[in-house]
């Protein structure tokens, strides 16, 4: 008896490894699907496709935004583009509380998005939250100036630490650059390796990401 209920669980467990990965999946996919169609609403009444054919169309809204950044990414492009961007910033910062927020997020977004930026562009190993610990974590760039002057000359640099498996939290912190390790790994290689709590670690050779936990 004791053997047979080794086994079902051994097959649920199986079952749970197989199934899981897939519904998470279908999950966050039809949760992009669903939030991107909304920019329907951006359509004319008429042209919506409840309209047009009677019935709704899943994904055509992701279609539409994909148009709408290419779009947007192509007059960006030009001059004429440039200033009608440069124009849209400099009225957005005029706002009261609508400046703050977006000059936040564009701050950001221009830091991480760019490709002259340094932000996550290395997996490092860290001593946190102690000197006794390490932990993975990502660079993000340099200490500001009012910040350097009070760090005694050393050489720091600033890192984010996620937490696991939520990386979106996390802590930012500032450590000497000669007591990190940089990691012989991408920073997606790095990230999976978080979010499976160290489960899943990449393959040294080939850089694959295998599973590390035992099934004994």
């Amino acid at each position: 008896m004791k053997q047979i209920k080794m086994t079902l669980k051994g097959y649920l467990v199986t079952g749970l490894l197989i199934w899981l990965p897939v519904a998470v999946t279908l999950w966050v996919l039809n949760l992009i699907v669903g939030s991107l169609d909304q920019t329907l609403n951006l359509l004319p009444d008429a042209w919506r496709p409840e309209r047009l054919f009677g019935f709704a169309i899943p994904g055509l809204g992701v279609l539409l935004a994909v148009l709408i950044l290419l779009g947007t990414g192509m007059l960006a492009a030009n001059v004429l583009g440039q200033r009608l961007i440069d124009f849209w910033d400099a009225l957005l910062s005029r706002i009261p509380v609508v400046k703050s927020i977006y000059s936040s997020v564009k701050q950001v977004s221009d830091t991480l998005l760019s490709d002259s930026g340094q932000a996550f562009r290395k997996a490092l190993l860290v001593r946190f939250p102690h000197q006794d610990a390490w932990t993975v974590a990502f660079q993000t760039g340099a200490p500001a100036s009012q910040v350097r002057e009070h760090l005694n000359g050393d050489e720091f640099v600033s890192v984010y630490v996620p937490t696991t498996p939520n990386p979106t939290s996390g802590y930012f912190v500032m450590v000497k650059k000669a007591d990190t390790r940089e990691l012989d790994m991408s920073v997606d290689e790095a990230l999976k390796y978080v979010i499976s709590m160290g489960v899943v670690a990449p393959s040294p050779k080939s850089g694959i990401i295998t599973p590390t936990l035992s099934r004994d």
